[in-house]
């Protein structure tokens, strides 16, 4: 029964915090929607907010699953963009965006959860670091543009996305970018391919280091 109520506040809170806002938020709300006393809010999380990251959890636990399988079989940036674009409809479609908007926004006024945000993008860093890694590692474009810079910037579009969209009611706006990502992608993608080493010229290079010692 306890794991049945926590697994019953956590789908609450996710649904309170997508459909009402931070704001609302509340031990009352969240219970209600659950159908539980709020005191069990308190007794199995500690408070609104662990519970509110619990439901930021679960939901990040599901997505990555399925955009580790959505980028999977990407092997240049043309193929990156359009998994991107895919998996921020999915993301806005199944409510993600607005858990994470939620709670980055509410942390303008409270520093304390400020933390708690970051750490919990650090993986998605590193989910789209290994990513570029595998696409564009050993080009000229990497060496250009380290995966690790250009997973920073992804994070902080992303994170300026998921605000957006909020304003952006008709989603024009943010599609029209992901628009253009997709159109510059070939072009970035001539810094992107992999120049082969002819095997005379690395003979060559290697007689050059003998003759040189």
């Amino acid at each position: 029964m306890t794991v049945e109520t926590k697994e019953r506040l956590i789908t609450a809170a996710g649904t309170v915090l997508r459909t009402q806002g931070y704001g609302k938020a509340s031990a009352r709300t969240i219970a209600k929607e659950a159908g539980v006393n709020s005191a069990l809010v308190f007794y199995h999380f500690g408070g609104v907010d662990p519970l509110l990251f619990a439901a930021l959890d679960r939901s990040s636990a599901e997505r990555m699953t399925r955009h580790t399988a959505t980028v999977a079989d990407a092997r240049t940036l043309e193929e990156l963009a359009e998994r991107a674009t895919r998996i921020y409809r999915d993301d806005l479609e199944g409510g993600h965006i607005t858990l994470l908007s939620e709670l980055v926004a509410a942390a303008v006024a409270k520093p304390e959860l400020r933390e708690e945000i970051r750490v919990r993008v650090e993986p998605w860093m590193a989910f789209m670091e290994e990513t570029l890694e595998r696409v564009i590692g050993g080009t000229p474009l990497a060496r250009l543009t380290p995966p690790r810079d250009l997973a920073n910037a992804a994070v902080v579009f992303y994170l300026g996305v998921n605000l957006f969209t909020v304003l952006d009611a008709d989603r024009t706006r943010t599609e029209s970018v992901f628009s253009m990502v997709r159109r510059l992608a070939p072009r970035a993608g001539l810094l992107a391919r992999r120049v082969p080493v002819r095997f005379g010229r690395a003979r060559g290079f290697g007689r050059a280091r003998r003759r040189a010692r």
